[in-house]
């Protein structure tokens, strides 16, 4: 039996960082590991913060342990939490490293809990180099990156990023694993009858918060396609705005799709999530740049098509014609696919290829992964 920390964010922060990290410590415990999360008293600052709030507003999860220590701002906390684990020499300690501005909180706290002498440090690097570049991202990745033993990336473009930038480390590929804590399947009908929506539509669904790299902008483009406007389809756009709606209400606008859509632009609670996955016939990724995807995994627990643009590392999971639509970051990519997609019928059949290949995104290989990389 290890004993296990996981520094990240997790209840009462809200979003798929906390979900993925309490996710992840139940798959410790499940392998017989003794585990417990750090997480932040203070993410970011007020003014940092694009969303409405940073906090969970649902009960927390009893099953865990977390203790709430990190202010991301605050060295003083930096050197209490480090100093606390050095003494306590956890075997492994994990750090989910998203955002270089968490490059000096994170890397100060590894730094110190490695001078035991004992405890592995690892990380689970999401990006090293950031959608959104600003200036010093790379100093700031630098400076928690060299404090690692390891790192877990879970697309192969992360892990080329990480060689571009000469870090040696042991390294490993291991995809998201899936995301099976949303609740069970619902049958089509039940979910649409859930959120009040017309059973004589089809719906797309787009998901998660809203910004600049995920392409909302493209898909309301591609969804103003005549070939579509015939078709008797929404679009279910699902996520808080993290950025100025006026661009996209614009859009909406200009191309007259207000009847067209559905619009669920707060947060959604974890509660509700099977109802939106399971109402939909395919979820949309039309990013514009991207690492990997939590939502394509949500999207597998629930066994729902999906369309990606073939950016980043989306394209990894989603095999082409099998699961869904690899496309170009295009209008016009996109719309020939969703065209495809109602004019050929393939919900059941890239269905059915879901439900295939979902079997192989498993957390016991992400723990597998995490402890390889240690050492």
């Amino acid at each position: 039996m290890a004993r296990v920390v996981i520094i990240g964010p997790a209840y009462p922060l809200r979003g798929g960082l906390a979900t993925y990290n309490e996710r992840l410590a139940r798959a410790f415990r499940e392998a017989g590991d003794e585990v417990r999360i750090v997480t932040f008293s203070l993410q970011y600052p007020n003014f940092l913060f694009p969303g409405q709030t940073q906090f969970s507003t649902e009960p927390g999860p009893a099953d865990l342990p977390i203790e709430v220590s990190i202010n991301s701002v605050n060295p003083l906390s930096w050197w209490t939490v480090g100093e606390k684990l050095r003494r306590e020499k956890p075997d492994l300690v994990i750090f989910r490293f998203w955002l270089p501005f968490m490059g000096p909180a994170l890397g100060t706290i590894a730094r110190l809990v490695r001078r035991n002498r004992h405890t592995r440090v690892v990380a689970i690097t999401d990006n090293v180099i950031p959608h959104e570049k600003r200036p010093g991202d790379r100093p700031l990745t630098r400076y928690f990156l060299s404090a690692c033993h390891g790192f877990v990336t879970m697309s192969r473009s992360v892990l080329a990023d990480l060689r571009r930038l000469h870090f040696r480390q042991p390294a490993q590929y291991q995809p998201h694993p899936l995301y099976d804590n949303f609740g069970a399947l619902k049958a089509k009908p039940a979910a649409l009858h859930a959120l009040q929506l017309d059973p004589q539509y089809g719906y797309l669904l787009f998901f998660g918060f809203i910004r600049a790299y995920k392409g909302l902008d493209i898909l309301l483009e591609a969804f103003a396609d005549e070939r579509l406007k015939s078709l008797p389809v929404k679009l279910i756009i699902a996520g808080e705005y993290y950025e100025d709606a006026a661009p996209y209400e614009a859009l909406i606008a200009r191309h007259g799709l207000e009847s067209r859509l559905v619009r669920a632009t707060d947060f959604i609670p974890n509660e509700k999530v099977a109802d939106y996955f399971c109402a939909a016939d395919m979820v949309v990724q039309p990013y514009k740049n991207a690492t990997q995807s939590g939502v394509s995994q949500i999207a597998y627990h629930f066994e729902r098509p999906m369309l990606v643009t073939d950016v980043g590392g989306l394209a990894e999971l989603i095999p082409d014609g099998e699961v869904g639509y690899v496309v170009k970051p295009t209008p016009r990519a996109i719309a020939d696919a969703l065209v495809d997609f109602y004019e050929h019928q393939r919900e059941a059949e890239l269905a059915a290829g879901v439900w295939a290949k979902k079997k192989e995104f498993s957390w016991s290989e992400m723990v597998a992964a995490l402890k390889a990389v240690a050492g």
